[in-house]
């Protein structure tokens, strides 16, 4: 008969043998990153009735395959802005108010854990954000977004996401410089706080509270800190989640967003530690992959983790046949509210033109918001960069096409100087200033021996096609022999009235460059941004887009003609420089 002892011995040797077994042990997860989804949700393009080979029906195939791998766990993180951009996410942000909406259905049923907050799921307004942060079953973070009532994050500012015995941190943030394009009353009662200062604070509470094996900043931000002039000591930076990384000790793994780039990069926290930075581009193109390996080290009682990253392409996969069957109500209610004719227009026009001078596509948002508002100077942009609107029947889905995010309309108060020293600004970050006839026309990016800068062989444009904003209700000329701020000469108004620079006028122009988005009131009509506010007149409650169509509808058949308000000159120069810039930007091998 075995004693006491023998069955002691045998119980603590199996105890060990455990023990062993646990500490000596490997986990792998997977964090796969979905980021500005921008309503890409179904393998359908609305807006050109296409089938495409990209959506978050193709990610969700991926992500069922990674979950089936018993050997990993599988984290699914969202990094914001996916309630704009396809009509499927308008449809149900305005038109179909009273179900859940179709994003969070989508995304509960993929079982996201959590999400950041992006500016574009701000845009639509607390009716919808509110609403959405209340259906979706997983936390929508964004730890600088605060609400002034109480002090606290509006959102949640963090999760905890347990997979075994990992303990993982995730702590959101949002780029702060929501305030410099949507009117207050889209974010009232919410201010937006500096992400560095931010992540500091967040990170020490993360650490003393929590004691997290891993620490994730998913952040809707993007990594050039420099973009329109900006600085890394700059406050409420738009793209810092590389100064987060660099700056602020702790994270072993930043995903980032908003500015729809690929990145997949490491960098060193003030510490000498390496921090993985991963950004899958947007419209659900990509999945930003981190395979994590942690294996414990018993000695320090700690886990030891090996960090890689990817970006797993999602064309790459079949649309998962649940999903589509499951939400193929949506199609079909989308594609019927897309289809809905809304007048007819006698020739085809293109945002291409709007690249190089005056053009009808512009001006055609430029008649429709002067004679909504009165005012005598509109100020518009193409909000698409290779967009087509065919001859005959014009229908909803046209219109994003035409007019891509939903800005409201302002009518502000600005003096002739200060239109023309915005036009100055406009075109200065426009255009070239060249030296003959065989000079580029665009201000591309250029590199020191003065050739332009390509990226995936697009060459890059000194700022955003959106910003390449004009004017109607104005006769004036820019030469672009000229160096900057000399450029725009402006003669009288269109009518034949004089225009003059010490006199006050009404100008339209939508919310996003009303309150100061791309520097042209702030840094070319030299606005001081705290005086804004006190210039908008009027702004209409329902999105530029929604008032476009009932324009449409009201005049049934248009004929969409530029206004010819506008010219630059030297003329020969123009043109040569069109010509050779157009085969740039639209005839790339």
């Amino acid at each position: 008969m075995k004693s006491k002892l023998y069955y002691k011995i045998v119980f603590i040797f199996i105890l060990f043998l455990a023990q062993y077994s646990l500490f000596a042990q490997t986990v792998k997860i997977k964090i796969i990153e979905t980021s500005d989804v921008h309503g890409s949700l179904f393998p359908y393009d609305f807006i050109n009735n296409k089938t495409i080979n990209t959506s978050l029906a193709q990610i969700y195939t991926y992500v069922k395959e990674e979950r089936a791998n018993k050997k990993q766990s599988v984290i699914l993180l969202d990094d914001g802005d996916i309630l704009q951009g396809q009509p499927d996410v308008y449809y149900y942000n305005f038109e179909k108010t009273n179900v859940p909406h179709i994003c969070s259905e989508i995304m509960n049923y993929m079982k996201y854990d959590a999400g950041t907050v992006g500016n574009h799921d701000i845009e639509p307004g607390h009716s919808v954000y509110d609403k959405i942060n209340k259906e979706f079953n997983f936390p929508w973070l964004a730890a600088n977004a605060i609400n002034t009532k109480t002090g606290n994050p509006y959102f949640k500012p963090y999760t905890i996401i347990k997979r075994g015995r990992i303990k993982i941190a995730v702590l959101g943030l949002i780029t702060p410089a929501i305030p410099n394009w949507l009117p207050k009353k889209i974010w009232s009662g919410i201010r937006f706080d500096d992400m560095i200062e931010t992540a500091r604070k967040w990170v020490k509470i993360i650490k003393e509270k929590e004691k997290p094996d891993l620490l994730i900043g998913l952040f809707h931000s993007g990594i050039e800190y420099n973009y329109n002039g900006q600085s890394a000591e700059k406050r409420f930076n738009e793209n810092a989640s590389k100064l987060v990384a660099e700056e602020v000790p702790g994270f072993d793994l930043i995903l980032a967003g908003h500015d729809h780039k690929i990145w997949n990069f490491t960098v060193k926290d003030p510490n000498g530690k390496n921090v993985l930075i991963l950004d899958p581009s947007n419209a659900a193109r990509n999945a930003a992959v981190a395979t994590l390996t942690f294996k414990y080290d018993s000695t320090l009682s700690s886990w030891e983790k090996e960090i890689t990253g990817e970006i797993v392409p999602s064309k790459d996969f079949q649309p998962d046949p649940e999903y589509m069957n499951k939400f193929a109500f949506a199609i079909k209610e989308v594609k019927k509210y897309v289809s809905k004719p809304l007048g007819i227009f006698t020739k085809t026009i293109s945002t291409r033109e709007s690249m190089f001078g005056d053009s009808p596509f512009v001006d055609l948002i430029q008649k429709v918001q002067l004679e909504l508002t009165d005012a005598d100077v509109s100020f518009s942009e193409p909000l698409s960069f290779n967009a087509q609107i065919k001859k005959g029947t014009v229908y909803v889905s046209d219109m994003f096409k035409l007019y891509r995010y939903e800005n409201l309309l302002y009518t502000m108060k600005m003096t002739g100087q200060e239109i023309k020293d915005y036009l100055e600004y406009s075109f200065g970050n426009w255009f070239n200033q060249m030296k003959n006839a065989n000079d580029d026309l665009i201000n591309f990016k250029k590199d020191s021996a003065g050739k332009i800068i390509y990226i995936r062989n697009e060459a890059q444009l000194t700022t955003n096609y959106y910003n390449y904003s004009s004017a109607a209700g104005i006769n004036y000329t820019v030469d672009v022999s000229k160096p900057v701020g000399k450029r725009v000469t402006i003669t009288s108004f269109t009518n034949g009235k004089p225009f003059r620079l010490n006199k006050y006028y009404k100008v339209a122009m939508n919310s996003y460059r009303g309150n100061g988005g791309g520097g042209h009131l702030t840094l070319g009509a030299k606005i001081p941004k705290e005086d804004i506010s006190n210039r908008i007149i009027t702004s209409t409650p329902k999105d530029l887009r929604y008032y476009i169509m009932k324009w449409i509808e009201k005049n049934k058949t248009i004929t969409p003609d530029a206004l010819n308000n506008w010219k630059v000159i030297p003329k020969n120069w123009w043109l040569k420089g069109k010509e050779k810039d157009y085969k740039i930007l639209f005839e790339k091998d």
